[in-house]
């Protein structure tokens, strides 16, 4: 059976996610949108296959979720108060971020 998301709601300053398997995870927004997988975030291979990771710089706003889609069955999409909304975040990738230690 795919991964299915069951629930998600914003709780104070984290993102609830619960699926269908069972798995629940509460994911803080400022480490969510540091680990935003778009190309203006995390950079993206040139032609010889190397990457340079942009410099990013989040304003008082970035760390602010104003919505989210569902993107198909396999991704959310999230939408920041200082306008970034290009990271589509799949559902596999959210329960990596989940097992991370927290700092």
């Amino acid at each position: 059976m795919p991964l299915a998301l069951q629930n998600a709601a914003v709780i104070g300053n984290e993102l609830a996610l619960s699926f269908t398997d069972g798995f629940e995870a509460y994911l803080p927004l400022p480490m969510l949108r540091r680990a935003c997988p778009c190309a203006a975030c995390q950079g993206e291979p040139d032609a010889m296959g190397r990457v340079v990771r942009p410099h990013v710089e989040h304003g008082p706003k970035a760390f602010v979720l104003t919505k989210f889609e569902l993107v198909g069955g396999y991704a959310i999409q999230l939408f920041w108060a200082d306008g970034h909304a290009s990271g589509i975040y799949a559902f596999t990738y959210l329960k990596k971020l989940a097992d991370l230690p927290t700092l």
